[in-house]
Parts: C-alpha cells; sequence; structure tokens
C-alpha cells in the first residue's frame, strides 16, 4: 500500500489568471462512499480511469490504493454506484524540484481553485510560487469528497 503526502493551498485568482498555464486535463471523479475513515473514488480523466481508495488523514499523510480500469467500467460504474460527483480541470506545473497540481473546478464548486502538493515525507520544506496563497490543510471542506457532498456554492 502506498502513502500519500498531500497538502493544499488557495491560490491567488489574480496572479494565477496572469500566469502562462499548460494544457489541462478534464477530470470527472465521483465517489461510491466517503466518511471518516475511508473514500471509494472512481475518477475518468481522458481516456484513463482509475478506481481509488483513500484511508483516514493523519496530518498529512493516508493510505491510498489506485488502480487503472477501463474507461467503460469507470463509466459504468458512475452511473450506477456513484453517490456523489465532482467535475474540474487540472493543471500541472513544475516548480522548483515538485510538481503541483492545480485544481480549478466547474458545477456547484465553480470559482474553487486549489493547489495540492505531493511530498516524500511530511518534514519536507519546500519553496511555494508566488500565486499559492492560504493553506487549507487541515480545513476538511476541501476535500474533494467533501466538495462532492458540500459543494464550494453552498459555503
Amino acid at each position: 500500500m502506498a502513502i500519500e503526502i498531500e497538502r493544499k493551498f488557495l491560490i491567488n485568482k489574480e496572479k494565477w489568471n496572469a500566469l502562462p498555464k499548460p494544457e489541462s486535463k478534464f477530470i470527472r471523479q465521483g465517489y461510491i462512499t466517503t466518511d471518516a475513515e475511508k473514500t471509494i473514488r472512481v475518477r475518468i480523466t481522458g481516456n484513463e480511469a482509475y478506481l481509488t481508495i483513500k484511508g483516514k488523514t493523519t496530518g498529512f499523510s493516508r493510505t491510498e490504493i489506485e488502480c487503472t480500469i477501463p474507461a467503460t467500467t469507470a463509466t459504468e460504474m458512475l452511473q450506477q454506484f456513484a453517490i456523489t460527483e465532482i467535475i474540474k480541470e487540472r493543471y500541472r506545473l513544475p516548480y522548483q524540484q515538485h510538481i503541483w497540481e492545480v485544481d480549478v473546478f466547474h458545477g456547484k464548486n465553480e470559482g474553487l481553485i486549489v493547489a495540492e502538493i505531493e511530498l516524500e515525507n511530511e518534514s519536507v520544506i519546500f519553496e511555494k510560487p508566488d500565486w499559492v496563497a492560504e493553506e487549507v490543510t487541515d480545513d476538511s471542506r476541501y476535500y474533494n469528497s467533501n466538495l462532492s457532498l458540500n459543494p464550494f456554492l453552498n459555503w
């Protein structure tokens, strides 16, 4: 089993909008289950699809198991089993020695932009780009699974 170590940040929208960006990937992801102990999600991005199980977050870390599945199977799973869903575009931007993944949300989470950085361990020190603003790692409202249940537009 892999351990995901991730930190989340809000974006300075003015600086983000002025930034030249790489091509984004459209992501549709639905949740089969989402509770404090685990989430089970199905994600489709382009022609690729994944089934992911994530454990409870402790600090910045949680257990993650991810498997590639056929896109047709993922579509069927989303239609038949997903209780909630989110739609977003993802940009991958290198900065220093890391890759920042920036999610621009659509639908009921329109207006929300979140940057994530995955780290090798919780004590890694990293430099933030100037377009990265407030850290929200500890705010569970920004977990994708929670955004699917309580969208940004409801806040």
